[in-house]
């Protein structure tokens, strides 16, 4: 699942740039609003990632859109559309149809504001959180079902649940859609809580260190287990990792602390199954001197920092389950791209790797260039990245040729959750063991040694 924020993380509902990729669950599409220079105006694209190379689809509709519209790719090549109108928003399906856009409606919800939380794993089910003043209500916005009727939607927006307190984030923790990962703010107070959708929206606990502390997920992987996530109960932010269903505690790596900048995971490995600690995280790393790229792993107890590749579209990637890195990039000459950056350089495990064996080999030859050249002043233990990129299709002479310049970047070491997160399934069986809260009150706040069974 994808983030891309610039905001202080004391907002945790903050909205992400509206120029940032979201990426649909099973990797295949994208979708965004892009800004077309010649009219000033921003319209939806579509991006096809699924193929050979990436190419991108402008979807214009009859009126330009408004910067705050929020869009979601779902797995069949549709994408979500929320577009806010007063107190009220309207939900609609865009796909392309030649030369046009097609506009499936899908209904309207009433409320001051409406978050849509990341596609279900399936792909195809969509949902959304409206927060009011004392509870949040979870809505199914789009089931996954076509309609047998040509024109109009199968169901409308439907509530699915009203949770108690202010909720925000959104982090799916098995592959069925079934559990939904929600931050709860109650007095004063933020804890990650369950959202079971198959027991009419009950919720239960998942994150709590301290009863004064504020702890949020911030991704989850359900091949492995891994939970990041970040808490002050050491009286600051800290980034952190778990187990789900281990009865060990979190730790806090000392590595994921940098002195004057933020970091704001992104994505994690996929099919790492039993092996949490071999599951690679990529980072967006913000500070004065710019933006770069961070890859950590558990076992590896050290933070990878590397150079973005030109014109990446910072927070927004995903990973392969033999640990490519995958990042959608955009130049004047490139305006739909991805940057490869290979396991041998992130120092990510293969699927089918053994644990403990050599990364994989290295790409060589004509298609291994350096595409990345921002290396910002004073990132310690840099190392050089090789970035592969893919070419890619040129868009049609209605869209643009390059996105507005992106926000400047904020220095601080917070986070803010972002209304979309990334996330790539890829059909990988379920971590076996049984979902149920961390136990987390016990757990440390400075890297304690490995023991032999952590190893394990």
């Amino acid at each position: 699942m994808t983030a891309c924020v610039t905001e202080d993380a004391a907002k945790p509902d903050a909205r992400p740039d509206p120029t940032a990729l979201t990426i649909a669950a099973d990797g295949s599409y994208a979708a965004r609003l892009a800004w077309h220079e010649n009219s000033g105006k921003w319209f939806p694209e579509r991006w096809t990632l699924a193929g050979p190379e990436p190419y991108a689809v402008p979807l214009p509709g009859h009126r330009p859109e408004e910067a705050d519209t929020r869009l979601l790719p779902l797995a069949d090549g549709r994408v979500l559309i929320r577009r806010r109108a007063a107190h009220r928003h309207a939900i609609g399906l865009l796909y392309p149809t030649g030369p046009g856009t097609g506009e499936l409606p899908l209904g309207t919800v009433e409320a001051a504001e409406l978050a849509l939380l990341p596609a279900a794993p399936c792909g195809s089910r969509a949902y959304a959180l409206a927060p009011g003043a004392r509870s949040t209500v979870l809505w199914l916005v789009h089931d996954g079902r076509h309609s047998p009727v040509p024109g109009q939607a199968r169901t409308v927006p439907t509530c699915v649940a009203e949770i108690e307190g202010h909720c925000t984030g959104g982090v799916w923790l098995d592959r069925t859609g079934r559990l939904l990962a929600l931050d709860q703010e109650l007095d004063g107070r933020t804890k990650t809580v369950v959202v079971d959708l198959e027991r009419g929206g009950e919720v239960s606990p998942l994150l709590q260190i301290t009863e004064e502390s504020n702890d949020r997920l911030l991704l989850a992987d359900p091949d492995s287990g891994l939970l990041v996530l970040r808490s002050d109960a050491a009286g600051h932010d800290r980034l952190g990792w778990g187990v789900l269903g281990s009865a060990l505690p979190v730790r806090f790596p000392e590595c994921l602390r940098l002195p004057d900048a933020a970091l704001r995971p992104f994505a994690v490995q996929p099919g790492q199954a039993l092996a949490p600690e071999s599951s690679a995280v990529a980072f967006r790393i913000d500070a004065v001197t710019g933006t770069w790229l961070g890859v950590w792993r558990p076992a590896e107890r050290r933070l990878r920092q590397l150079p973005a590749p030109r014109g990446w579209l910072a927070g927004t990637g995903l990973w392969t389950a033999d640990g490519e890195l995958r990042l959608p990039c955009v130049t004047p000459s490139v305006p739909c791209g991805l940057a490869r950056l290979p396991a041998s350089a992130t120092g990510a495990r293969p699927q089918a790797e053994p644990p403990g064996g050599p990364p994989a080999e290295t790409r060589t030859g004509a298609d291994a260039t350096a595409a990345g050249d921002l290396v910002p002043a004073g990132i310690p233990d840099r190392r050089p990245a090789r970035w592969v990129r893919v070419p890619s299709t040129p868009l049609p002479a209605t869209a643009p040729t390059q996105p507005p310049p992106p926000p400047p970047a904020v220095a601080s070491t917070a986070f803010a959750q972002a209304e979309s997160v990334t996330r790539e399934p890829y059909g990988v069986l379920a971590h076996p063991s049984p979902y149920r809260p961390v136990p987390l009150q016990q757990a440390p706040l400075q890297q304690a040694p490995p023991t032999a069974r952590e190893a394990r």
